[in-house]
């Protein structure tokens, strides 16, 4: 069993290399949704999608309706990623929610610490999500999320709490608005072993604008402004870009930069396209179907699709 966890363990870590992490429960980091990826994640101001639960509370309140949406990512090998939110307005009390995220590593074979094959044994993670979201004022919007973090390995399993808090200033009438999170507040309930480790604490900004003449909106975003720097650029050198044209009422065009992603994808003095996203969305009779993008540079790509309706 001794030698079934480490190697599992060094294929848990070894995924996670390849998807930038530093913390445990990494995959919190990950844009599921296909349209904040082809954004490059610059998600943080958005007012108008019900995946900004994973991004940024606040921004559920100025939802309309009870919408729906449903994530896909086929990663390497036999891993898949999913995710699933809904958020509904409570009459006198504010705007609820709920998501999961989930990744499930697929089947592995055990064996013992002589190479006695042993059976089969699965991994996985998930984050279960509940958030609120209201008015401070005219504007002005607050939000939070309560987390619950599970992840398991065979017969092994760790989990965590966390908090989300969001702000959102929005002036609709200038199709202006403004985000901040701060993202995985919290701590391991249950550690895989002894040693109890950081969850992936993230301090965003961002603000989007659509443009008064063109069918354009642009976003930008500055992610892990918590994360210890030397000096004032090194703490904004992970930006993103987003831009999403409206090419018809039906068709939307998006394209997205992550800075911080070419960064860690450069090989040598090449990164290929890594960093770069785009993607397309349609609107069919009240159904929104998304397809992002994700160039990783020599890696290969992330191919992502959402669908999104409101009941």
């Amino acid at each position: 069993m001794k030698f079934k966890l480490a190697l599992t363990l060094f294929v848990i870590l070894l995924l996670n290399n390849s998807i930038f992490s530093q913390n445990t429960y990494d995959f919190l980091r990950l844009d599921l949704s296909a349209r904040a990826a082809a954004l490059g994640g610059a998600f943080v101001s958005n007012t108008d999608d019900p995946n900004v639960i994973f991004y940024n509370p606040a921004g559920l309140k100025m939802l309309d309706g009870s919408p729906i949406s449903f994530s896909f990512l086929k990663y390497l090998l036999d891993i898949n990623l999913a995710s699933i939110t809904y958020s509904t307005e409570l009459e006198n009390i504010g705007r609820v929610a709920a998501g999961i995220k989930y990744v499930n590593y697929g089947t592995f074979t055990g064996a013992d610490e002589f190479g006695n094959i042993t059976g089969n044994y699965g991994a996985g993670e998930a984050a279960f999500i509940l958030g609120y979201s209201n008015v401070i004022d005219k504007n002005f919007y607050y939000g939070v999320n309560a987390k619950f973090i599970y992840s398991s390995i065979a017969d092994r399993s760790s989990s965590a709490l966390a908090l989300d808090l969001g702000l959102n200033y929005n002036v609709p009438e200038q199709e202006f608005s403004v985000g901040f999170a701060i993202l995985n507040a919290g701590g391991q309930l249950s550690p895989y072993i002894n040693t109890k480790e950081n969850l992936p604490l993230d301090f965003t900004i961002g603000a989007s604008k659509k443009l008064a003449h063109l069918p354009l909106r642009l976003s930008l975003d500055f992610h892990r402004l918590n994360d210890s720097q030397s000096d004032l650029i090194s703490h904004l050198k992970a930006f993103s870009l987003g831009a999403e044209f409206a090419l018809s009422k039906v068709l939307r065009l998006r394209l997205g930069y992550d800075n911080l992603r070419r960064q860690e994808l450069t090989i040598g003095t090449s990164a290929g396209l890594a960093g770069f996203n785009a993607g397309l969305g349609a609107v069919i009779k009240g159904y929104s179907f998304d397809y992002g993008f994700s160039s990783l540079g020599a890696i290969g790509a992330w191919h992502r699709i959402s669908l999104a309706t409101t009941l």
